[in-house]
């Protein structure tokens, strides 16, 4: 997977706020997939997840750390997670002629899906529970940090346990298929919630890369803004 865009630095105004697309999904559902179809669109700022930030903090390796001891690292690995999703998620784009702005996850994705299971695995004692919560509850008070709508590839989690086992990246050669079967609960308990705050256009990506891509397709209009306006 390749590492996120660079984020502009400085500030400056823009006449638009660009249209905010989060791609949800399992581990290896087929995320990045999804964002490379919609890289010809020359109006779109892609963002991957930072994996190699995360894997590199000041020589942590903090992606590494979690999946081979979560009782010890989940608190930290979360919040420096919650910090490089909002500076993708807020960012000014880096061309003034940019109207969709595509990223890996999202904040709301970390407070609801991650933390939370990772709460419920016992992961994370209940005093760092409520700092993350606090510092999520911040930022939605006094950032924009509003999704416009939210692509979910929805995966079984056997399906995503086979495809991560293929592809190998080390610090996923662990995970057992349980833990996938929790984030996959923990995605449906907030996509499907009364309060998701946006609209889903949820895609089945169990099916073959052509299928999904055919989907994708169809729904091109809407997921790249359609007839936005701010």
């Amino acid at each position: 997977m390749s590492s996120a865009k660079t984020i502009c630095s400085g500030t400056r105004a823009i006449s638009k706020k660009p249209f905010r697309v989060s791609i949800e999904g399992n581990i290896g559902s087929g995320k990045s997939t999804c964002i490379k179809f919609f890289e010809k669109y020359p109006y779109l700022e892609k963002h991957f997840e930072p994996l190699n930030e995360w894997r590199d903090v000041s020589g942590h390796n903090l992606l590494g750390l979690t999946y081979s001891d979560s009782q010890k690292w989940t608190f930290s690995f979360q919040h420096y997670i919650h910090l490089t999703r909002l500076k993708i998620q807020t960012s000014p784009p880096c061309n003034p002629n940019i109207t969709v702005k595509m990223f890996e996850r999202s904040v709301q994705n970390s407070r609801y899906c991650f933390i939370e299971n990772a709460k419920k695995r016992g992961f994370l004692h209940d005093a760092e529970y409520q700092v993350l919560n606090t510092w999520y509850d911040f930022v939605e008070k006094n950032l924009d940090i509003n999704l416009n709508l939210i692509v979910y590839l929805k995966t079984s989690p056997q399906v995503v346990w086979d495809r991560m086992m293929k592809r190998g990246r080390a610090e996923e050669s662990e995970v057992p298929l349980d833990y996938l079967q929790q984030v996959h609960d923990a995605y449906e308990n907030w996509i499907y919630s009364p309060t998701i705050g946006c609209e889903v256009i949820t895609i089945d990506a169990d099916k073959s890369l052509d299928n999904v891509k055919e989907d994708l397709e169809r729904y091109s209009y809407k997921i790249l803004g359609g007839n936005h306006t701010n």
